[in-house]
């Protein structure tokens, strides 16, 4: 079914007309056919949760959101990387201290080690507080002794236990929760200094096997040091920016009731000034605000979070989540994957951004890594021939999933690593750029993934698998990625 038929406050506003010159509000959704749809058995319950959510105050501000929108735009012109990452599946038990501080921290240090590479500012997004849905290729799933039973989408519709299969809306609710504890905890610790790029941070790779690598990563972590140590003593970090970091928070927009509820038309933070792109190109896009003389005051902003993306499963061009995401203020992100037509990709970014802001779209290509030289320049080209300009983001993860003899889910490294390059390759070839990486990852010592300097294999596999869905890179595996992403970039610069 294409959702629940709310009969709450938002599914009554007022549409707004879009540049497509279409009435759009954050219920028009239901009236487009839906891919991944959630069917709830009690619909007054359903109902009651959205109601509830409704009520409740933004997690995030549109100050905020806007302010990332900013930052996007320097990735879409190449003035900065992008890095996002986080668990696969969120669980609503990972909201703790501990995991959530080893997560700032990895990507702490994979922003710096970027930063050293690339020379340029890392905007860092994290796959947290309320990454709680996943997409399942089928509803249902056998258990080992032969049952039947629904597939485990995410803390926020069931439990990933056998007794815990039916969908619960009381967990829309939790989920809520959950995320806004999260990203008050992120803030009080950023706050507090834990970004502070004063503080030793644990740079160990664990037993990395090869000699130059060793040799490799303690010359890089060296240099960081040194520079930190050196801004410290002339003063050049009197004015507190090594003390704290931007980090952001994104999911992908699954439960659209979810997404409708926290969905509010709030006003325009203070300067608020979209840059559009004129046609003459984005060096020469219009700034001035002109283009959006005798708009509202007011737009419609998804307070869930800062950022949320489109997934492979759903980005149908007539269907119910490119109809929600078409009419949100936020930055969005679309998956694009082998699937993807160059004329479909074109198609979407017309829908989603028709007055082509620079940097509202960021494109996540995953491909796997045999597919990327093949695919990839058909869809570069296609959106060069547009006056979009967008992000560029390689999610390498997805696209090089596969089971082991055993049946155990999960990625080699060097696949990881494959898809990266390729994607640089393929950009530089095509006169355009690798804007980010977007990684399921963790800060905990997970062996998830095979490969890498600590050379993990399948038979490691069994010692700490810990994830509910996808496998994801561990903090020594996440670590290294950013080396050897940086190092390319080294190189490149030299």
């Amino acid at each position: 079914m294409s959702g629940v038929a709310s009969t709450s406050g938002v599914a009554s506003m007022s549409g707004v007309a879009s540049t497509s010159g279409k009435a759009w509000s954050p219920s028009t959704w239901r009236s487009k056919p839906i891919k991944q749809g959630v069917a709830y058995a009690d619909r007054s319950a359903a109902d009651a949760a959205v109601d509830q959510l409704q009520r409740l105050p933004p997690i995030v501000t549109p100050a905020e959101i806007c302010k990332l929108k900013d930052s996007l735009r320097s990735v879409a012109l190449g003035e900065s990387f992008l890095l996002q990452g986080g668990d696969c599946a969120e669980l609503f038990e990972y909201c703790a201290d501990s995991p959530i501080d080893s997560k700032i921290k990895l990507l702490l240090q994979m922003s710096l080690v970027l930063i050293w590479g690339a020379h340029k500012p890392v905007v860092r997004i994290a796959r947290m507080a309320g990454q709680y849905a996943k997409p399942r290729s089928s509803p249902t799933e056998t258990t080992a002794s032969g049952r039947t039973i629904p597939s485990f989408r995410g803390d926020i519709l069931n439990g990933f236990e056998e007794a815990s299969r039916t969908v619960d809306p009381g967990r829309l609710v939790l989920a809520y929760f959950h995320s806004a504890a999260t990203l008050n905890y992120v803030r009080g610790q950023l706050a507090s200094g834990l970004a502070d790029l004063h503080r030793p941070l644990d740079w160990g790779l664990g037993h990395v096997r090869d000699a130059e690598l060793q040799r490799k990563y303690r010359r890089i972590v060296g240099s960081i040091s040194e520079s930190l140590r050196f801004m410290r003593t002339v003063g050049a970090d009197a004015t507190r920016k090594l003390e704290t970091v931007d980090l952001y928070t994104s999911h992908e927009g699954l439960v659209l009731e979810y997404e409708q509820a926290l969905t509010r038309e709030l006003r325009h933070p203070a300067g608020y000034q979209p840059v559009f792109n004129s046609g003459k190109g984005p060096s020469q896009a219009q700034t001035d605000g002109s283009q959006i003389k005798g708009a509202a005051d007011k737009g419609w902003y998804n307070t869930s979070a800062h950022f949320i993306w489109i997934g492979d499963r759903t980005r149908q061009i007539d269907g119910a989540h490119v109809e929600y995401f078409r009419g949100v203020e936020n930055p969005i992100g679309i998956k694009v994957g082998p699937s993807m037509e160059p004329d479909e990709l074109v198609r979407l970014l017309d829908i989603v951004n028709p007055r082509k802001e620079i940097g509202k779209v960021t494109l996540i290509t995953r491909y796997g890594e045999d597919k990327v030289e093949r695919l990839l320049p058909l869809h570069i080209k296609a959106v060069q021939a547009t006056e979009h300009v967008v992000v560029w983001q390689c999610d390498p993860m997805h696209g090089n999933t596969r089971n082991t003899t055993q049946g155990i889910k999960t990625r080699h490294f060097s696949s990881i690593l494959a898809e990266v390059t390729s994607s640089l390759k393929v950009h530089e070839e095509c006169g355009s750029f690798l804007g980010g990486v977007h990684l399921e990852l963790t800060g905990d010592a997970v062996t998830e993934c095979v490969g890498g300097s600590e050379g993990l294999v399948e038979d490691d596999l069994s010692l700490n698998y810990t994830t509910y869905c996808d496998p994801r890179l561990n903090e020594k595996q996440a670590l290294e990625l950013a080396f050897l992403v940086a190092d390319h970039y080294r190189d490149e610069n030299r």
